[in-house]
């Protein structure tokens, strides 16, 4: 039987190929996805402000289309508008239309803290101007945060990224600061599932990337205790 461990309903921001996919190639058995679409293309600050009612509308659908839960991705737009606001659209959304619903923001907060990261280094493809902004987020949340580097890429040509350049910058940002206890790889868009277990392995620090945080959430939220290995301490040793 399809879904009998649960269904996922998933608010996506972009139609960026690759997320879904990495995400999905990481639930068990007996989970089935049902992907909701936002449609943002520029990554900008007002795009993500625009995009607000679209995700209410997305939730909705997946209450019709039968989903156990829905989990609202794009962790970075809302880190823009604050953990306030993010805390009290999830309730809202929960009240509305009667589903549970985490959002990917509190989603990388909870996997940060399960990993007891503590000096986190941050790796986007967004920004300068952005990045500032995430740095704040985090250290208003009480991590030390060491760096919020990005790499200069059109976010259009964000799946482009090699995974090695991806792990070079990783290296370079991390010996600029040295003393960095987790590397925070923001962001879904980027091909980085390959190289999380190796630069752990490497670096000696925790890795966390958006896709094993949101798989992470979504199986405790369906009560699936099963670990994952390949993907980082958070899915091998946290299920």
């Amino acid at each position: 039987m399809y879904g009998w461990r649960g269904t996922i309903g998933l608010v996506k921001p972009t139609f960026k190929p690759g997320p879904l996919e990495a995400f999905i190639r990481l639930l068990p058995d007996g989970v089935c996805v049902i992907p909701r679409y936002v449609g943002l293309r520029s990554g900008t600050e007002k795009e993500f402000q625009e995009a607000q009612a679209m995700m209410d509308q997305r939730v909705g659908e997946l209450v019709a289309l039968k989903a156990n839960m829905a989990l609202v991705q794009g962790a970075p737009q809302f880190m823009l508008l604050g953990l306030d606001f993010d805390q009290a659209n999830t309730r809202r959304l929960e009240k509305k239309h009667g589903l549970p619903v985490l959002s990917s923001t509190q989603v990388q907060i909870d996997a940060l803290r399960a990993l007891k990261a503590r000096r986190l280094v941050g790796l986007t493809y967004f920004s300068d101007e952005l990045n500032e902004q995430f740095k704040e987020f985090f250290e208003r949340l009480g991590f030390k945060v060491m760096a919020m580097a990005g790499i200069d890429v059109p976010f259009s040509d964000v799946g482009k990224i090699p995974a090695e350049e991806i792990a070079r910058r990783a290296k370079e940002v991390l010996a600029e600061c040295g003393d960095g206890d987790c590397l925070y790889l923001m962001g879904a868009a980027w091909d980085c599932m390959n190289i999380i277990e190796p630069l752990e392995r490497k670096l000696h620090v925790k890795v966390l990337a958006n896709v094993p945080a949101d798989v992470w959430a979504c199986m405790k939220q369906l009560n699936i205790r099963l670990p994952i290995a390949g993907y980082g301490r958070l899915l091998a040793d946290l299920p």
